[in-house]
């Protein structure tokens, strides 16, 4: 599995059920945009500061999140989808 460093987050991204329009026609994969709804897998240490102290993270593993669309680097890795993103590409936690 892969260790993010300092402030970034593995994210697996949760891909959307079947769209479908208003007249009936489903979206085919090519055309859908991609997802920006992930669980968190993993996190790094946190953020160094200049100080030398660590910023623990906001969010931890299990955590769901939504994050910036373009934010963040895809990877695969066994068959799934990951997002490697700097925690402040994390927009919210799902409650």
């Amino acid at each position: 599995m892969l260790k993010p460093l300092g402030d970034r987050v593995l994210v697996e991204i949760i891909e959307e059920a079947e769209q479908k329009t208003a007249g009936g026609l489903y979206v085919p994969d090519t055309a859908k945009e991609k997802s920006q709804r992930g669980r968190v897998v993993a996190v790094g240490n946190g953020k160094m500061l200049d100080n030398g102290t660590r910023v623990a993270l906001d969010v931890k593993a299990g955590d769901t999140v939504y994050f910036a669309k373009y934010g963040g680097t895809e990877v695969s890795l066994e068959g799934k989808n990951y997002s490697i993103l700097s925690e402040r590409d994390i927009l919210a936690i799902v409650e």
